[in-house]
């Protein structure tokens, strides 16, 4: 009888296998869904299907979670080729066109996990804000430097201002996620990306 006890209490004890990837799957489509400030740590675990010991010996706290949901994010829905392009216009033209796509994926929420991802944030989650602005920085200035490659390479006019160009491109995505958010569908988005890349052309040599 006392064995069959102190079993069972070192099952209970023990957190439930699970397996990682398919649990943050969930959590980052719940981050993406409701945002970080809406999401409740018992929406996550009912989401995740894991209890709240597992969730803290897994991931550490929420905000580790959130980091760990938006990796998954950029190497699962965010990733685009667009960098591989030779010509700087077509490199733009498919990171739009695949923003487009992505923004309005079936079976996924609308919009950017990224792009608009906690603006403003309570004191407490300041960190959390910060680390999302340094990302939508760190695009920006990949768009720099491929514009001044683009320079460099004769591709665009050497007066072209490439860091207020990055920025446009910049503005111009996280306001495609707004868009998708407020139900704008991709043939929209691509509109908006033609228009994006009219602009760019502008500064062709």
């Amino acid at each position: 009888m006392i064995t069959v006890i102190n079993e069972e209490k070192r099952r209970r004890g023990r957190p439930p296998a699970f397996d990682r990837a398919e649990v943050l799957s969930r959590a980052a489509i719940l981050f993406w869904q409701r945002g970080y400030e809406g999401t409740s740590i018992s929406d996550l675990t009912e989401a995740m299907g894991i209890t709240p010991q597992s969730l803290y010996a897994a991931f550490g706290s929420k905000a580790e979670l959130y980091r760990d949901a938006v990796s998954w994010y950029l190497h699962n829905v965010g990733e685009s080729g667009w960098q591989e392009a030779e010509d700087v216009v077509d490199a733009f033209r498919t990171l739009l066109e695949d923003t487009a796509v992505n923004f309005t994926r079936p079976g996924y929420p609308p919009g950017c996990m990224i792009s608009t991802a906690v603006l403003t944030a309570a004191v407490e989650n300041i960190d959390v804000a910060a680390h999302m602005s340094q990302l939508r920085e760190a695009n920006v200035g990949r768009f720099v430097e491929r514009l001044r490659r683009a320079i460099s390479e004769g591709q665009l006019r050497p007066d072209a201002d490439v860091t207020a160009l990055a920025r446009f491109l910049g503005a111009i995505i996280q306001g495609m996620a707004v868009q998708a958010r407020d139900g704008a569908d991709t043939a929209t988005l691509r509109d908006i990306a033609d228009m994006a890349i009219a602009q760019l052309e502008h500064w062709r040599v």
